[in-house]
């Protein structure tokens, strides 16, 4: 699990009904209709932009910026070095039944015990990569949009309101009431974008950064073990795509 996600969405709610309370109670912010306008409006605009399957799809997405577990660079670093050591002792094909993890460095590896040449095996590891980053894009792009329509449609609720208020200026009492529900779906769709869709759309695109890194990373340790170098330069050429203190970190204090 992601405790930095959750902590920040809990920690955000947190301080935000804190503070309601302390300026007099929670009930005031509390609208059926407004919330209705926000939340029904931002997923009906949704489902408009995107297909309904994307939409169900980037519900999955969501949960890896909650419950994702991240890879780790330093394991999948040990892993192809010691591949590597094992196809300078005996040889390429020996690999075929070595245990792999890791599904993207398994797919390498058997390119490579299959024959295929270092151009074919960038083509098709890249064309994964290519493919992965469209699928992450597309997720991101939902709650990217989720994010743009959720003060949207706050600022529509809240004409809604105006207008509503606007018609009963002959009641001077009604006036302050009705201002405050009118601005209580800005207050819902600034919530729904700043605290949830638009952080949670840079969380999956952060996370499909590193993904891409440590592929583009895998991709250079399978070209190493078919070109026969040595595992040592392998180690070195690897932990160039992390940084150093990940590699002190993770590594057992071998960066600075």
């Amino acid at each position: 699990m992601d405790i930095a996600t959750v902590l920040g969405i809990v920690l955000g709610s947190a301080f935000i009904l804190i503070s309601i309370f302390m300026g007099g109670g929670i009930g005031a912010f509390i609208d059926a209709p407004s919330m209705m306008i926000v939340v029904g409006g931002t997923i009906a605009a949704t489902l408009i932009m995107y297909p309904l399957g994307d939409v169900i799809n980037s519900i999955k997405v969501a949960m890896k910026a909650f419950f994702g577990k991240p890879e780790n660079p330093q394991e999948i670093i040990e892993k192809i070095v010691e591949l590597a050591m094992k196809a300078r002792k005996e040889s390429i094909i020996a690999l075929e039944n070595e245990p792999i993890e890791h599904p993207f460095l398994k797919k390498g590896i058997q390119l490579i015990v299959d024959g295929a040449s270092a151009d074919l095996v960038k083509t098709i590891l890249g064309t994964d990569i290519d493919y992965m980053k469209q699928r992450h894009k597309s997720g991101q792009g939902i709650f990217k949009g989720m994010g743009s329509a959720a003060p949207a449609f706050g600022m529509i609720g809240t004409l809604i309101g105006l207008i509503q208020m606007l018609r009963s200026l002959n009641d001077p009492s009604s006036i302050g009431p009705a201002m405050a529900v009118a601005l209580i779906t800005t207050f819902y769709g600034a919530i729904l974008a700043n605290l949830i869709f638009n952080p949670i759309a840079t969380k999956l695109s952060n996370k499909s950064e590193e993904e891409v890194l440590i592929r583009e990373m895998i991709i250079e340790g399978v070209l190493s073990i078919l070109e026969g170098e040595n595992p040592k330069i392998i180690r070195q050429k690897l932990e160039s795509f992390i940084p150093p203190k990940l590699r002190m970190e993770e590594g057992g204090g071998e960066g600075k």
